[in-house]
């Protein structure tokens, strides 16, 4: 049976309609999900954590592949669809649970702890409404991971991936590469999807940096200063940084940008991670 045929099945037999609150777009193309598997390089060492499994398409291909996996899933319906398609596995975890408020640093610590996994990854189809909060919150509290591979909407994919100082690049670039090594998979036409989004998807993965690229200490300054720099785009790096009062002063923003040697008129797209560390490096307490 076609993963579609599978999945039209299932829909028919549960009586479920994708919930458009919930950014449900179902997978339906093989091949992208062996690719997704396939490029998250799963082994039996690994413990794979599945954000919105929904009807268990991507699951059942990370199950046959990894020591352990772990699903957190929001939607109660596709909870009781999970259970009963995979109640032969013993190596699968489901968690009903909005993803934002999950410990992940303990359920991660209690399976390392009993010593049969090596390696935490994530794999997801993310749903696009609620994407970039769920990439930061696994950035920003530092997980024990080895890698994300996610498939998320390809503008936002593009952006994330970009080099700092790209065209592409935004404020959330910098805390990409700041964390990994990011790298573009495959992109996903609509027509992978029941239903069909509006827009095309990618599949990147997101490989966590052992050693940072830049030194800070104060991360949350640092993030703040490139924060500032993207909130008024289409401003001079100098005007930005001094109205959201990274500088005290357009005055001594001027004079901070100067003895870096940056042009007064330069735009925050226009700086690479190092020039930010510079920055930073003249205005930390």
């Amino acid at each position: 049976m076609s993963v579609l045929d599978e999945t039209k099945f299932i829909m028919k037999k549960y009586g479920i309609k994708a919930n458009k609150s919930l950014g449900q777009n179902f997978l339906i193309n093989e091949e992208v999900l062996k690719k997704i598997v396939d490029s998250a390089k799963i082994c039996k060492d690994d413990l794979v954590i599945e954000i919105g499994p929904g009807l268990g398409s991507l699951t059942k291909y990370i199950l046959d592949k990894a020591g352990k996996i772990i699903c957190v899933e929001l939607d109660k319906k596709m909870i009781s669809i999970l259970e009963d398609r995979f109640f032969k596995y013993d190596n699968l975890n489901i968690i009903n649970e909005d993803v934002l408020k999950v410990d992940f640093n303990k359920i991660i610590l209690d399976e390392k702890r009993k010593g049969q996994i090596k390696n935490v990854k994530i794999v997801a189809n993310l749903p696009y409404y609620i994407t970039t909060p769920i990439i930061m919150k696994l950035l920003e509290e530092k997980l024990d991971i080895e890698s994300i591979t996610i498939m998320i909407q390809k503008e936002v994919a593009d952006r994330l991936i970009a080099i700092p100082g790209d065209k592409n690049a935004g404020a959330i670039t910098y805390t990409v590469y700041y964390y990994c090594e990011s790298k573009k998979i495959m992109e996903v036409p609509s027509t992978s999807f029941i239903p069909e989004p509006e827009v095309t998807s990618e599949v990147i993965n997101l490989k966590v940096r052992k050693q940072k690229i830049v030194k800070i200490k104060d991360e949350k300054l640092f993030f703040n200063i490139i924060k500032s720099g993207f909130l008024q785009r289409r401003k001079t790096l100098l005007n930005s940084l001094t109205n959201n009062h990274i500088f005290e002063d357009k005055a001594s923003g001027e004079k901070i940008l100067n003895e870096l040697g940056f042009d007064l008129n330069i735009r925050a797209e226009n700086l690479s991670i190092k020039d930010f560390e510079k920055i930073y490096n003249k205005i930390k307490p």
